[in-house]
């Protein structure tokens, strides 16, 4: 039977991502927190609560603009780069690091990779103004199945 590998701990991880190129530096808007970087990309990992993984997110992947880690917006018809100060819409490249740095991140710290993420940049905020205020505007339908006034 084929033994489980041991799981790293948090500053082992830290040092396998250095080796690979990777950016580390403490963040300190989060307690513990280290910032960690690549192709313009960027997340936020702290030690994981769990003993089966060495690091959760903090601050999930994005791109990285003037040292804050961007969230990735999507409003239908385009992708936005967010941060706390403006919006800006997403190139093809910031894209393409983002699903880059993510994947690559995964795999060096044992994170599980699934398909659809596999596929292209999934979005951490889904905004699509032509739905806003919809569900408001139509009455829900008659169910004749279901006793009204007292029947």
């Amino acid at each position: 039977m084929a033994k489980k590998p041991a799981v790293p701990s948090f500053n082992q991880m830290l040092d396998i991502l250095r080796a690979h190129s990777f950016g580390v530096a403490p963040y300190a808007a989060i307690q513990g927190g280290m910032l960690v970087g690549k192709h313009g990309a960027a997340a936020v990992l702290v030690p994981a609560p769990q003993a089966d993984a060495p690091a959760a997110f903090a601050v999930h992947p994005g791109a990285l603009v003037r040292g804050e880690v961007a969230r990735l917006l999507d409003r239908g018809y385009q992708k936005f780069i967010k941060t706390s100060q403006f919006e800006l819409p997403a190139t093809a490249s910031q894209l393409q690091a983002i699903h880059l740095f993510t994947e690559e991140l995964k795999l060096l710290t044992g994170g599980t990779s699934l398909y659809n993420e596999s596929l292209g940049t999934t979005s951490d905020l889904y905004r699509y103004d032509r739905l806003k205020g919809r569900e408001a505007a139509q009455p829900a339908p008659a169910r004749p199945w279901e006793l009204t006034g007292g029947h």
